[in-house]
C-alpha cells in the first residue's frame, strides 16, 4: 500500500497560510512520527515576527520537536514541508537526524536538496535522510506565487 503524504503536507500548508496571513512568507513545516501517525510539531515562518533570521519553518518545527520529545536527536520522524529547503535548514535536518525530509514546492533560487548545493550529497553531509519531492507541488507554489504578486 502506497503512503499517502497528502494529509501532512496539507496541515504544512495550513500553517504556510497562517504565516502569509501574519506577513511572513509562506512556508509550512509539520514533523511527525510514522510510528503512530503523531503530528509532534507545526511551524510557519517566523524570522519577521521572531526578528530571527533563523527562524524558518523547518527550523522552529525542528525546535518544537527537540523541546517537545527533550531530544536534540529526532531520529526516525519524518519533516514536511511546503518548500525546498535551504542550505541552513538542510543542514538542521541533517543535524537532527530526522529519518526522511518530504517537501512540496522546488526552489531553483534558493533550495539546497536538488538544487544550489545538494546540501545532503556534500561527503561533508554526516547524515541523510530519505529525500521525497513533490508532495502538492502546485499547491505550495500557488501559495507563494499568490503571496508575492500581492507584495508586488
Amino acid at each position: 500500500m502506497a503512503e499517502d503524504f497528502e494529509p501532512y503536507m496539507r496541515a504544512a500548508l495550513e500553517a504556510a497560510q497562517a504565516a502569509a496571513e501574519a506577513g511572513e512568507v509562506p512556508v509550512g513545516a509539520v514533523i511527525v512520527d510514522p510510528a503512530n501517525g503523531e503530528i509532534v510539531a507545526i511551524a510557519g515562518n517566523a524570522p519577521i515576527a521572531g526578528q530571527d533570521p533563523t527562524a524558518h519553518a523547518e527550523i522552529c518545527a525542528i525546535r518544537k520537536a527537540a523541546d517537545k520529545l527533550g531530544n536534540y536527536r529526532l531520529t526516525g520522524l519524518e519533516l514536511y514541508v511546503t518548500l525546498e529547503p535551504c542550505a541552513m535548514c538542510a543542514g538542521a535536518i541533517s543535524f537532527a537526524r530526522l529519518r526522511r525530509l518530504i517537501y512540496g514546492a522546488a526552489d531553483s533560487k534558493g533550495g539546497a536538496v536538488e538544487h544550489g548545493p545538494r546540501f545532503f550529497e556534500q561527503p561533508t553531509c554526516h547524515w541523510r535522510p530519505e529525500v521525497i519531492s513533490g508532495v502538492l507541488a502546485d499547491d505550495c507554489s500557488s501559495l507563494l506565487t499568490s503571496f508575492f504578486r500581492e507584495r508586488r
